[in-house]
């Protein structure tokens, strides 16, 4: 049976992608928790269009970041955090938590999937985080300080 995965799935594919998959598999766990639709040939024709506006907005928000990387090119971003006596945080801090920072202190919405570090953020110190958007890059500092 044909489908359109409507999320990613697990040893599948990923999103909006047409898959072909057993029939018991489709009827008895895919379609039931709404993960795929039967792939008709109306419901192809809207995934072409989906895919499309997915894509126009996803270019729109990336070339607004291009634009904004220079404002956030080798700032420091401070956080406070509590840290045991040997300055480790106790909660790791995410990456959705420094893409929040970021547009509290510059308005500049960064999605955590194009920030990068070379290790997870566990200790107090400066850590050094890359920006990659397409072909361009920018690298900012985030200095995690003990309360």
């Amino acid at each position: 049976m044909k489908v359109i995965l409507n999320a990613d799935v697990a040893k599948l594919g990923k999103k909006y992608e047409v898959k072909d998959v057993s029939d018991g598999h489709a009827l008895n766990m895919l379609i039931p928790k709404g993960l795929v639709e039967i792939a008709t040939p109306a419901s192809l024709k809207s995934l072409e269009s989906k895919k499309a506006a997915v894509e126009a907005s996803m270019k729109r928000l990336e070339e607004v970041i291009v634009k904004n990387l220079k404002a956030i090119h080798g700032k420091v971003f401070e956080m406070i955090q509590k840290v045991n006596e040997k300055g480790h945080l106790f909660a790791a801090i995410h990456l959705d938590q420094v893409s929040s920072l970021i547009k509290s202190k510059t308005n500049v919405e960064l999605p955590a999937s194009y920030l990068h570090v070379e290790k997870p953020i566990k200790e107090a110190g400066d850590h050094e985080i890359t920006i990659k958007v397409g072909k361009e890059s920018a690298i900012f500092t985030l200095k995690v300080i003990a309360e």
